[in-house]
């Protein structure tokens, strides 16, 4: 079990660190200015300040997505007390990791011009967007969540069980 929750606890900070960082130098580099054209028409950072949801759904609850994801850390910490599945260590860890990412920007991130007098209500960064103008843009964090939640339902569809048991479907007894 200790190997396991190395593991998670190896990948949530590198994905919490990581969100950071982008986000730190992207918004000291880019907020302001044109986007950065990486590669044309598929490619491209430009800072967004996004209040809602992943693809910009449920601007103005910001507060409920806070809680939200505070739920999810939660669970996610909880849940590691029965971690004996390996893959598994890797999928809470980006799960994790995206997490509280985009929470810390919930916290304590206010776009320009935004008040300090609204707690909890912070704006997350995106700033990657990939074919412009016909895909959301998203941050590190996001990524994390992504590929963290199509391993969850990979694994669950598999019948790969957090306590490292696997579950075939098959029913006993004649």
């Amino acid at each position: 079990m200790a190997r396991r929750i190395a593991v998670l606890a190896t990948i949530a900070p590198i994905v919490y660190i990581l969100d950071l960082v982008t986000k730190t130098v992207v918004l000291r580099t880019l907020e302001g200015r044109d986007p950065l054209v990486l590669i044309p028409g598929l490619l491209q950072f430009r800072v967004l300040f996004n209040p809602g949801a992943a693809f910009n759904l449920g601007v103005g609850m910001t507060i409920v997505f806070t809680c939200v994801a505070t739920g999810v850390v939660i669970a996610i910490l909880r849940t590691a007390r029965h971690l004996r599945s390996l893959p598994w260590a890797v999928t809470l860890g980006l799960l994790l990791g995206g997490a509280l990412g985009n929470l810390t920007d919930r916290v304590f991130r206010w776009p320009s011009g935004f008040g300090r007098d609204a707690p909890f209500q912070g704006h997350v960064v995106d700033f990657i967007e990939t074919f412009p103008g016909h895909f959301p843009v998203w941050n590190v964090a996001d990524a994390g969540i992504v590929c963290g939640g199509i391993l969850a339902v990979f694994f669950a569809w598999r019948g790969y069980q957090i306590d490292g048991t696997r579950d075939t479907g098959q029913k006993g007894g004649a």
